[in-house]
């Protein structure tokens, strides 16, 4: 691996030095462009260091344990300037930062988080106790980790093997849930499970997790310490606690906030062309917590999920940015096109490691114990129906904790994209000024999307004894000799994605105020959806925002220094969106068809601008949450400033009842050999509903961290 990082950063520098010779090495196009020349007697360094410490602690999660400190992050940051020769310049910002929590609250986040053994580990089990006939597995309305009922799938051909056969409809051939009695100790899960430390269950950070849907167990101890579930998601998830406690220092060399060199060329007919190139951030847009044409770097949610300032969260990339700067015309001020082209290895959102403070939707967490569900197996709460399938009535339960064995359930591959051309990435923007004094983009961009999506690996239309359709019979597998199939698998993707959009600022002087507008529809995006065979569909969607900035004078505030509000609405709507009444609930997309998000910033100045006390603010609509971080900054000198503030969330009481959606346990992937009462012999979905696993998309980013209350104080000295 290290070898193929190697060979793939040699390729980068490559392609960046052909890109720079294309550049400057056309015929009559640029003025007498040359390679630059470092000398470093023309100029001195420009070089500006900065030291900042970030300590947090938060309150009690959903389990009514307080967390306790959540982030004591040092960071060191240089930023340097240099003038080269023939008017070439660098710019470079090296960060690199040591968060202490991992050790300082390595019950929570470090190597003794998580469970000490596989009793504390409760899964739901809605059958409650049940007497004869059963292994005494499911005494309880929850049992521990590995204390569930088994789970395979026989027909009649293996019945003969002593598997119970309960017949399939019209007394065929049937896939039914049996119950194993290899898993009837309570005290010690099934060996390929691993052990029962280091566990937690899945969202129960911020939902109570026994409210009848499902559920299974995720490691949370970094990846040197337990191994399971551990995959490369995209730049996270398989991260060791020193990798976590510098992530910068890494294989992708993050470590280099921004290292470029830029120059401009006088063209011969008054124009100009700038160049920029080496690894940098590309700013499309200018809105605040939620992006809409500000997509063409990934960013790092792990640092503080949405709400650090972009410029510090954004990944930098190696790009290859050129502007012509055309100058003005008849009917605008000014005009520019510039093409970007991200020429660096595929990156994903990096959506924090579960284990770690910060895991944006909660996802992380759910990739992670997915991923462990294929390797090693697990326990899923309240999964089989104590009414066998296809029994009128079992819809309304009893349900059972189940146990699964690996390679039956959860994601079996991470495809991530290898490098090559055709997986680079290429933007276009025209930029004008009207005569006015409107300002305005229009954006293309072709990338790959940095969220990922999964795709169940078996379609409906698969007969699971003959393997038709081209696929393999799902009872060749490995789980569980050759009795078993693939239930709930996914493969994960990073699908290409299109873009089109534009921005729009102009001032208001009636109204003393700045409007922002921005506006991007892209196409290839997929979304969860239980109502489509392979449990995603692909579709358009359209972003928009509107921001309002105006200084206001507010007297108890300040009455001599105008205190800035600006405010910011966002719009989501999924095009071809679908959601459909099953037997037991909903099904089809969990996201939202149409969403609204609302911020509001208040920030005054007082005491010539030493003090600055402001609140951020966001809604929710759809997820009927909120977020309200209100600070002090207080600059003691030009050198030393400090902030201190707080990070409330909240949901309205009916907010969780909104966010359950379709778990998926009663999907139907082997129709007509299996069904639920109500679905006849059909494919699909009966929608039965938790909060579990899809409710989080529902919840968003506010709703699913909606028990991170945390106080802070941050420090920041320049020297």
């Amino acid at each position: 691996m290290k070898h193929e990082t190697r060979k793939h950063q040699r390729r980068l520098f490559g392609v960046a030095a052909l890109t720079l010779a294309a550049a400057i090495g056309s015929p009559g196009a640029l003025a007498e462009a040359q390679i630059p020349s470092i000398d470093v007697q023309d100029e001195p360094w420009k070089v500006d260091v900065f030291y900042e410490n970030d300590t947090r602690a938060r309150g009690r999660d959903a389990t009514g344990k307080t967390v306790g400190l959540s982030k004591f992050r040092n960071t060191l940051q240089v930023e340097a300037d240099k003038k080269l020769g023939d008017g070439w310049s660098f710019r470079g910002i090296f960060r690199g930062t040591y968060d202490g929590v991992y050790r300082l609250n390595k019950d929570q986040f470090g190597e003794d988080a998580g469970s000490r053994s596989a009793s504390e580990v409760r899964l739901h089990n809605t059958a409650g106790p049940v007497a004869g006939g059963l292994p005494g597995v499911h005494q309880g309305t929850t049992v521990p980790f590995g204390g569930g009922i088994g789970y395979t799938v026989v027909d009649a051909v293996q019945a003969g093997a002593g598997l119970p056969d309960l017949g399939g409809p019209g007394g065929g051939p049937g896939i039914n849930q049996f119950i194993d009695p290899n898993y009837a100790d309570l005290n010690t899960p099934p060996a390929q499970y691993g052990s029962g430390a280091g566990l937690r269950v899945l969202g129960d950070a911020w939902h109570n997790p026994n409210h009848g849907g499902i559920a299974f167990a995720v490691p949370v101890r970094p990846c040197d310490v337990d191994k399971r579930g551990c995959a490369d998601f995209g730049g996270y998830g398989k991260q060791k606690r020193h990798e976590l406690e510098s992530p910068e220092f890494n294989d992708r060399w993050d470590f280099l906030r921004e290292a470029y060199v830029r120059k401009t060329f006088n063209l011969s007919d008054g124009s100009n062309f700038f160049a920029k190139i080496g690894k940098q951030q590309v700013v499309w847009g200018r809105t605040d917590l939620f992006r809409v044409l500000d997509v063409i770097n990934p960013v790092d949610y792990s640092r503080n999920n949405i709400y650090d300032e972009l410029q510090d969260i954004r990944i930098p990339m190696w790009i290859a940015q050129g502007e012509w700067r055309m100058g003005p015309s008849e009917s605008m001020q000014e005009r520019n096109l510039s093409v970007v082209w991200n020429f660096d290895q595929f990156r994903a959102n990096n959506l924090g490691q579960c284990g770690s403070p910060n895991v944006m939707l909660d996802a992380g967490c759910f990739f992670r114990g997915m991923k462990n569900l294929w390797d090693n197996g697990g326990t899923v709460a309240n999964f089989a129906s104590f009414v066998p399938p296809g029994t009128p009535g079992n819809l309304s339960g009893p349900w059972l904790a189940t146990n699964f064995g690996a390679h039956q359930i959860g994601i079996r591959n991470v495809h991530l994209p290898d490098w090559s051309l055709s997986n680079t990435q290429l933007g276009v923007k025209f930029e004008g000024v009207t005569e006015d004094g409107l300002s305005f983009s229009l954006n293309a961009l072709h990338y790959r999307s940095q969220l990922p999506s999964l795709r169940a690996i078996n379609t409906a239309a698969v007969n699971p004894f003959t393997g038709a359709s081209g696929n393999s019979s799902p009872f060749s597998g490995p789980a569980q000799g050759a009795n078993s199939a693939h239930l709930i698998a996914f493969d994960m993707h990073f699908p290409r994605v299109n873009l089109i959009g534009g921005s729009m600022d102009f001032q208001s002087e009636t109204l003393g105020a700045a409007f922002r507008l921005e506006a991007a529809m892209t196409s290839g995006e997929e979304f969860v959806n239980t109502a489509q065979p392979r449990l995603y569909s692909r579709n358009r969607v359209l972003r928009t925002v509107i921001g309002v900035d105006r200084p206001t004078f507010i007297p108890f505030i300040s009455t001599s220094t105008a205190t800035l509000i600006s405010a910011q609405l966002f719009y989501q709507h999924i095009f071809d969106h679908e959601e459909y009444s099953g037997a037991a609930g909903k099904i089809g997309m969990p996201d939202w068809e149409h969403n609204v998000i609302g911020t509001l910033l208040i920030k005054g100045n007082l005491h010539n601008g030493r003090v600055s006390p402001q609140i951020i603010m966001a809604h929710d609509f759809k997820a009927r949450a909120w977020v309200a971080s209100p600070s002090v900054e207080w600059s003691l000198t030009d050198n030393l400033k400090l902030t201190f503030g707080a990070n409330i969330k909240g949901k309205r009481d009916d907010a969780a009842d909104r966010w359950s959606w379709d778990d998926c346990r009663s999907c139907n992937p082997y129709a007509p050999y299996t069904n639920y009462a109500g679905q006849g012999f059909n494919s699909g979905s009966a929608g039965l509903s938790g909060l579990e696993p899809l409710g989080r998309f529902r919840a968003g980013p506010i709703g699913a961290a909606w028990k991170e209350n945390e106080v802070f104080f941050t420090m920041r000295y320049k020297f």
